[in-house]
């Protein structure tokens, strides 16, 4: 695989603040403040643990898929800012006439993954409003999102997980859960980069990478606030 597609698409600040939620998140799984709500879905606080550390940790890793041609010249600084939060970008050379479009292991992947499964085994209202949820988020995000030259397609951090929240305490307050994971993962990833990605080839993005830079926080602190409403 190119070391282009295995970076670490954020500052060490950022990553270290990620990290950080996530050790106190599992602490809070493993001394079984929140972990009743993940025994009814079949997750115990190791798989919980696994789940969000593989996410994390798989940030660094997108699989490229295709390649299309750009319409704007490559970017070849080595952070762009959004919203405050630093993006790192690959370092490529001049003259290069396209953009890689990648799937993220940890933004894309695994959640995605995750949400397939909580979809697969809850009861068929539960679904209905998760794909309601889902569809709320996606809206949500589409509005927020915006093109950045080169990274892709980015959005404030905070704005889907807590429209998830928000969506899964009015949808299904008794058991949030699933609707804010499956809401969180599914409307950040839809709205925010594939219904963008005819906007790609103008940003001049050496790798533009589904789940990954402008979309991962959101995706990752879906999860982190879904571990902590299925406290409630």
């Amino acid at each position: 695989m190119s070391r282009k597609t295995i970076y670490f698409h954020h500052s060490l600040l950022v990553f270290a603040i990620l990290l950080t939620l996530l050790v106190a998140v599992v602490g809070l799984v493993f001394f079984g403040v929140i972990g009743v709500a993940f025994a009814k879905v079949g997750f115990s606080p190791f798989v919980v643990m696994l789940i969000l550390a593989g996410s994390l940790l798989g940030s660094a890793i997108n699989l490229p898929i295709l390649k299309i041609r750009t319409v704007a010249p490559m970017i070849k600084e080595e952070y762009a800012n959004f919203f405050g939060v630093s993006y790192r970008i690959p370092h490529v050379e001049y003259g290069q006439a396209v953009t890689t479009i990648a799937v993220n292991v940890g933004g894309a992947l695994i959640p995605s993954a995750v949400s397939i499964y909580l979809l697969c085994t809850a009861e068929p209202t539960m679904i209905l409003l998760s794909v309601l949820g889902v569809a709320i988020v996606a809206l949500i995000t589409k509005a927020v999102a915006r093109p950045v030259k080169g990274v892709g397609i980015a959005t404030p951090a905070f704005i889907p997980p807590i429209a998830a929240a928000v969506v899964a305490l009015i949808l299904a307050p008794s058991q949030p859960l699933t609707v804010a994971y499956v809401a969180g993962v599914l409307g950040t990833l839809i709205g925010a980069d594939l219904l963008n990605l005819r906007k790609i080839p103008k940003l001049g993005a050496p790798v533009a990478s589904i789940g990954g830079a402008g979309t991962f926080d959101g995706v990752f602190l879906s999860g982190i606030i879904a571990v902590l409403l299925a406290g409630i």
